[in-house]
């Protein structure tokens, strides 16, 4: 076990910086707002030779029971018990204030080792705040800029000590490499239940959950198994319409779902089963089908469906006549509220991610172009019939074919579309973008005088 490290305290102080810096990259949501990081977030983090995985929390406040903000810090609370040792961030320029005191008091009654941290200790402004420290009982502060990058020799010195520990309490022989884990992303409109699923999956309250809409803030990623097979579960932010979306923190919030769709092989978006299907929808199952990715759709909160054959017969008709390039798109029904139908989902991700990687052998290709060819003929090109010379499967992930013609640039639109159903049909590829790439033949004659 790598050892596990959560950077906790109060709002606006460098946690998520910090948890950037750790983590070579710019995972976490960073903005000069408060209260940014709302879920605990992890990754993997390298701080010279040591490794350790690395969490981010939200900020601690004194928070109503209840409330949007009490569940926050009970996040981070769960995030505590994870972890290995805690690394307390303070403010050094804004100096030690009531906040911290009340959250290092707190800490020293936790069972959880706490590292204190003095971050923004850049230049003279931050030697006040790091004297100041002292006092807080959790022994002598490391001094640093997360924004900068000055001080990690010392943090590295802090956590050397413990990462030995765990090592030496996992003797264990090294186990054989696991496969890659599986990219899953889930994705929707706001308040469509994305979380509350994505919690029923794992068998854990892991996300923040509520009726406030726009709870998820970052694209948080879970290490989850199901049934021996790895996953990488990524809770993204609600997508809203691109016009309705103006302060600087939902653009943040939605480029990193963006971002979450374009690494994930497969993507579950949710709709809400109470409500028709919506243009934004649509806009989200299209973009998926433009990166590439494998779709699912998990209609949630059928529960509250009155009339469902009625409710069903209307999504499957608006998805054929609006999504016709994922046509027998897979499609459940479930309740994340009562877990009604979410035993469905993870059989449908499978058999998309199979279609997805799947590879057809150049024969079976050509003979199903031959007789694709025979039930509705090319058109004829100047009075000439077209000619489909040959067909072969170039890439999978998602299955992309190059198709070699006499006059590829002749061959109109509904004729190509044609091929593409007729391929999803022959060789069992629903739902799954399918690419097609006209090519020009050789022409057999050209070498002769």
């Amino acid at each position: 076990m790598a050892l596990t490290v959560a950077i906790i305290g109060r709002p606006n102080v460098g946690k998520s910086t910090l948890f950037n810096r750790l983590a070579g990259r710019r995972l976490a949501l960073v903005d000069d707002l408060p209260g940014v990081t709302r879920d605990w977030r992890e990754a993997e983090a390298r701080l010279a030779g040591l490794r350790f995985r690395i969490l981010d929390t939200a900020g601690l406040e004194d928070a109503a029971e209840g409330t949007l903000t009490a569940r926050m810090q009970a996040q981070t609370e769960r995030a505590l018990v994870e972890a290995d040792v805690a690394l307390f961030l303070i403010d050094a320029r804004a100096g030690v204030t009531p906040l911290d005191r009340h959250f290092a008091q707190w800490l020293r009654r936790r069972a959880t080792p706490v590292i204190l941290v003095a971050n923004k200790a850049e230049g003279r402004a931050g030697e006040a705040g790091v004297l100041e420290a002292f006092a807080l009982g959790l022994g002598a502060p490391v001094a640093l800029s997360a924004e900068h990058g000055e001080g990690l020799d010392a943090l590295y010195e802090a956590l050397a000590p413990f990462a030995e520990r765990v090592a030496a309490a996992d003797l264990a022989a090294p186990a054989a490499a696991a496969p890659r884990p599986l990219q899953l992303a889930v994705v929707g409109r706001p308040n469509v239940g994305k979380s509350s699923l994505v919690n029923r999956l794992i068998g854990e309250e892991r996300l923040l959950t509520g009726p406030e809409a726009g709870i998820t803030r970052d694209a948080i990623t879970i290490e989850w198994r199901w049934h021996d097979r790895a996953i990488e579960l990524i809770d993204t932010a609600g997508l809203r319409r691109r016009a309705k979306v103006e302060e600087k923190l939902e653009q943040l919030s939605t480029g990193d779902a963006l971002r979450a769709i374009r690494f994930a092989e497969i993507v579950v978006l949710v709709l809400d089963g109470t409500q028709k299907l919506e243009r934004q929808d649509l806009t989200i199952a299209r973009m998926v089908a433009e990166e590439g990715r494998a779709l699912v759709l998990a209609v949630n909160k059928w529960d509250l469906v009155e009339n469902k054959r009625a409710a069903l017969e209307r999504l499957r008709e608006g998805l054929a006549r609006s999504l016709p390039q994922l046509a027998g798109i897979g499609c459940v029904t479930l309740s994340a509220l009562n877990g009604t139908g979410v035993a469905k989902l993870m059989p449908a991700v499978f058999a998309a991610e199979a279609a997805w990687n799947r590879r057809i052998p150049t024969p079976r290709l050509n003979r199903f172009l031959a007789e694709a060819g025979r039930r509705h003929p090319p058109p004829l090109v100047a009075g000439r019939p077209l000619r489909l010379r040959y067909m072969t499967q170039v890439n999978i992930r998602p299955p992309s074919f190059a198709l070699f013609a006499s006059k590829p640039g002749e061959l109109p639109e509904s004729y190509r579309r044609y091929l593409v159903n007729s391929l999803r049909e022959a060789f069992d590829l629903p739902g799954v973008p399918i690419r097609m790439m006209l090519r020009k033949g050789a022409n057999p004659y050209a070498a002769r005088e």
